[in-house]
């Protein structure tokens, strides 16, 4: 495991998993005025997007430079491209909404970024235990993203029914059922950060 917290790998993903954190506080807290503001909107979260694909550059040379980790290779790199898959997804949600010009998103979204917003600041949490070493509160953390996972799941089923039973236009319908597509896989993809944790500290207790 990490030797302390000026370990280059335990750098890396502390920077990783705050600027996921970082991203999904602007996708959460930013507030869609107009048509024009979509496109702030979505260029700011490339930003973050590309931030995090330089980190993952990083990551991938410092393993290829490096004899022994701390950790296993393998899960470390694994861990990198989950947090990225999550930023990926913010990021892809942004774009769709500029795409769509979809000034106004309904109750719906707003509880699908609630829980994944919450799911994130528990992945930055166990991130930090990991860096600390903490392996049972990394599990504990580990319990709660899943339960906002499971919550996002529950979302999604009864969004799609009521989507499908509504009076809205079928160009809206593709627009929304698209959205709720895209915020299940990131929410999917706060698990798979979760699950890789787990199998992180499975291997190191």
């Amino acid at each position: 495991m990490f030797k302390n917290r000026k370990d280059k790998f335990a750098v890396l993903l502390l920077d990783i998993s705050a600027n996921l954190k970082e991203s999904v506080n602007y996708f959460n807290e930013f507030k869609v005025q107009n048509v024009s503001d979509l496109k702030i909107f979505a260029d700011t979260m490339r930003d973050y997007e590309h931030k995090a694909d330089s980190f993952v550059h990083e990551m991938i040379k410092q393993l290829n430079h490096t004899f022994i980790t701390p950790i296993d290779r393998e899960d470390l790199l694994a861990l990198t491209m989950a947090l990225d898959e999550v930023v990926d997804g913010l990021e892809h949600c942004a774009a769709l909404r500029e795409m769509f010009n979809m000034e106004k998103v309904n109750e719906y979204e707003l509880n699908f970024v609630e829980e994944i917003t919450a799911a994130v600041h528990k992945i930055d949490e166990a991130i930090n235990y990991l860096a600390d070493k903490k392996l049972p509160s990394i599990q504990k953390a580990t319990i709660v993203i899943k339960n906002h996972e499971s919550k996002c799941d529950n979302l999604y089923r009864q969004a799609v029914k009521d989507l499908y039973s509504s009076d809205e236009t079928p160009v809206n319908i593709m627009k929304h059922k698209e959205t709720y597509e895209n915020l299940e896989d990131i929410a999917d993809a706060c698990q798979t950060v979760a699950h890789v944790l787990d199998q992180i500290v499975m291997k190191n207790a």
